[in-house]
């Protein structure tokens, strides 16, 4: 399945796709080999598809030099672009080919993804001179982290391989997931964990997860424009026990944290919710379940 639907090279669908997108999220290395998921945004064309194997950000994300993240040429990179109003995505992996004020971006894999578990949000008009992002590092256990988690819906993770290479094979990659408020959970020794529920079946995340463990969390608080921004360690959990508790999940994921960021202003501008995926109530929450503790 995944051989069929993973592509050298963009589609002109998705070429096009990624130029009409005011949002993007990408995953990046920091000087030792963490990933990050991080936010880049502009006026939407700040995206160019030169070519099928090109894309064109007019942009570098905010704070990739606070995170001290790898944006030169050869580094390795994921990115996924997502509208919100239509729940549509599409899913880019490869390395940098050049950067400047931007970056050129090389494609090694392109491929699409279903609108599952997708919130529908509308973004405010963007101000003409928005605020920077300003960050600071909280603990786990601080009012401002657990506040977001306990409200989130949706969140990005950043992975990586246990080899990096050019060709993407092995590369960064960057998802998205959505559930209830409360699908990702806090539990009592420090940890995340959060449901992986049925998709496309070609396991980026998860291969990666199990080949090298290290990841990276953006969890965003679309109504603040704030978000977290973690780094750390993650397992699956591939037995059945723990994933009962949440309709259509296969396996759990855990999550140790090495770092937490409470970042505001990392978007923008600020989105308001219209519609949850439809099969949303069904998901359950940790706070439901009751799941046995990572």
């Amino acid at each position: 399945m995944a051989a069929r639907a993973i592509r050298g090279a963009m589609p002109l669908q998705h070429q096009e796709f990624f130029e009409s997108l005011p949002l993007m999220f990408l995953s990046l290395l920091d000087g030792r080999g963490r990933p990050w998921a991080v936010p880049v945004s502009g006026v939407p064309g700040f995206a160019k598809a030169i070519s099928p194997q090109r894309l064109s950000l007019s942009r570098m994300p905010d704070l990739v030099a606070d995170f001290e993240l790898d944006t030169g040429p050869g580094a390795g990179i994921g990115l996924i672009g997502i509208d919100l109003a239509t729940r549509r995505r599409n899913r880019m992996n490869g390395y940098v080919a050049s950067c400047d004020v931007g970056l050129e971006i090389a494609v090694g894999q392109s491929f699409g993804n279903c609108p599952k578990y997708i919130q529908t949000r509308a973004f405010e008009p963007s101000r003409a001179d928005p605020p920077p992002p300003v960050r600071q590092q909280l603990p786990l256990e601080s009012d401002a982290v657990r506040n977001i988690i306990a409200g989130a819906d949706t969140f990005f993770i950043a992975s990586r391989g246990a080899r990096l290479v050019e060709n993407a094979n092995e590369g960064l990659d960057v998802s998205h997931r959505g559930g209830r408020p409360g699908f990702l959970g806090i539990n009592e020794n420090g940890t995340l964990s959060f449901p992986d529920f049925s998709g496309n079946n070609y396991f980026n995340t998860l291969g990666n997860i199990v080949a090298d463990g290290r990841a990276g969390l953006l969890v965003p608080d679309f109504a603040s424009g704030a978000a977290l921004y973690l780094t750390g360690r993650a397992a699956v959990d591939w037995t059945s026990d723990r994933a009962d508790a949440f309709a259509g999940a296969e396996r759990i994921v855990d999550f140790v944290p090495e770092e937490i960021w409470f970042v505001d202003h990392a978007f923008p501008t600020v989105a308001r919710l219209l519609e949850v995926w439809p099969d949303l109530n069904q998901t359950g929450s940790w706070h439901d379940a009751h799941p046995t503790r990572a």
